[in-house]
């Protein structure tokens, strides 16, 4: 019991920092860009000044500059934004280790998917996340990222065809954290690896009465921008976990394509608002098809869907056997899976009154998604599942 309380509790407590962290980090990433997009090139501003913008907050006036490059002399004082995204990828990463590794069988591996140990599962997640960031740094450095367009289409498709990848080998689950786990760190690598080394050699160039070199300043800001279009689709993919018909369905993969494509388009829209620019309109005509697209990927059901009349009569006598042999030896007063003290979210399944009232959950999660049982640890069926959606169908008869 208290090797799970224990888990629980650091769960939740990694959960929160990283949280915390992310709306840190994102929130500065934000108001960065919105400043550095807005600033104004006006007279008599000192030199090296690329422009300057005045902000009202909290009841105060704030004048705020940017230089090109850098000021002639180094301030006695510099706030430096880095620890809030190494926060972020820290916690993230812990709460990986202990909800996704300790728990691979349940939350990362999927038998119906591929037959894999948690051990494998484990290592193949890691493994992942390691090379993709290789490959997309190994791609930045040679001087690919300097073609946006081209860059950017394949990016996309890299990413897209990760996810692809990933969906054959995990738990949809587990494909959808994988996928934002590899972006939060190419995001975060961008900042420990490429902006605050070069901004450490902008400082000590300047304390040695040096002129800073201009192409650190570039190389920064390009990686910046990658990160600036990176933030909607690593935040989605971050609540993604909560729901089952997003990543429990026969076309979750189409749907992080469509999230990685809209969320860019989205910024797209802030972006050009910020630096005064024309508002295109355009961009919410876009978001709104891709979220109906979304929607009805999502209708298609589970990846091993039985079209047609399911084996066994949809009726409710079926259901409950199914529900008692497949779901209730997690969801009951005394759950009998080792690492599950309580029943999840406090959700009971062992008798015929929870069962009736939890209806439209049981086929959320386990009839119009395959999110239940996780990992499929207890092997429902297709058939099962049909079973389960013909009797919602039919209004769930008693």
């Amino acid at each position: 019991m208290w090797g799970s309380i224990l888990t629980e509790w650091s769960s939740l407590i990694l959960r929160w920092l990283h949280v915390v962290a992310g709306i840190g980090w994102i929130g500065s990433s934000f108001y960065f860009i919105h400043l550095d997009l807005s600033l104004k090139a006006r007279a008599g501003l000192p030199d090296g000044v690329q422009g300057e913008a005045w902000q009202v907050h909290g009841g105060g006036f704030y004048r705020m500059v940017k230089y090109l490059v850098a000021p002639s002399e180094m301030p006695d004082e510099l706030t430096w934004y880095k620890w809030e995204a190494y926060t972020t990828w820290l916690s993230g990463f812990a709460l990986m280790v202990v909800v996704y590794y300790l728990d691979a069988e349940l939350f990362l591996v999927d038998k119906s998917v591929l037959e894999l140990t948690p051990l494998q599962a484990g290592l193949f997640s890691f493994g992942s996340l390691a090379l993709a960031w290789l490959l997309y740094e190994g791609a930045c450095r040679s001087g690919l990222a300097q073609y946006e367009l081209r860059f950017a289409i394949g990016g996309y498709l890299f990413l897209v065809g990760l996810t692809y990848a990933f969906t054959h080998v995990l738990s949809g689950r587990g494909a959808f954290n994988q996928i934002g786990a590899i972006v939060g760190t190419i995001m975060v690598a961008n900042v420990f690896a490429l902006i605050i080394p070069n901004q450490k050699k902008i400082v000590a160039a300047l304390l040695a009465g040096q002129s800073p070199d201009p192409k650190l300043g570039k190389t920064s800001k390009e990686r910046s921008v990658h990160n600036n279009y990176l933030t909607l689709p690593v935040i989605f993919l971050m609540i993604s976990n909560h729901y089952p018909l997003l990543f429990a369905t026969r076309y979750n993969w189409l749907i992080v394509a469509i999230v990685l494509a809209l969320g860019p388009i989205i910024r797209h829209f802030f972006n050009a608002r910020h630096a005064g620019k024309e508002s295109p309109w355009w961009v919410w005509g876009v978001a709104a098809c891709g979220m109906i697209a979304i929607a009805l990927l999502s209708a298609a059901g589970p990846r091993d869907a039985r079209v047609g009349s399911a084996h066994a009569p949809a009726n409710y006598a079926n259901v409950e056997e199914i529900v008692l042999s497949r779901c209730s030896m997690c969801h009951g007063v005394e759950p009998v899976w080792a690492s599950i003290v309580t029943a999840p979210k406090g959700i009971l399944l062992d008798d015929s009154a929870h069962i009736k009232r939890n209806a439209r959950l049981i086929g959320r999660n386990a009839a119009w998604a395959n999110a239940m049982p996780p990992g499929n640890v207890t092997e429902m069926t297709g058939d099962e599942r049909a079973v389960i959606r013909e009797w919602l169908a039919a209004g769930a008869p008693q």
